[in-house]
């Protein structure tokens, strides 16, 4: 008998991806940042503090118009059975 030599076993499997909303997920957070100077608001659970900032920025900027907003989502992955 020759030397024994190691074999490659493939496993091909589906997986899912998704937003994670188990209890213990982080939560979404929101944040807008002005598109001329990059200044950011602050990150919050609620969109309202990120929009009044905007708001707050474009009245003391009022050449500044265009802005982005940034969200942070969890996700999961998970194997279909």
């Amino acid at each position: 008998m020759g030397p024994v030599t190691p074999r490659s076993v493939l496993r091909y499997e589906t997986w899912t991806l998704q937003p994670g909303r188990e209890p213990d997920a982080e939560p979404v957070l929101y944040a807008m940042q002005c598109a001329l100077d990059g200044e950011t608001s602050p990150t919050s659970e609620d969109f309202t503090e990120p929009q009044n900032w905007v708001l707050r920025h474009c009245s003391q900027n009022p050449s500044h118009h265009t802005y982005w907003e940034i969200i942070t989502r969890p996700w999961r992955t998970w194997r279909q059975t």
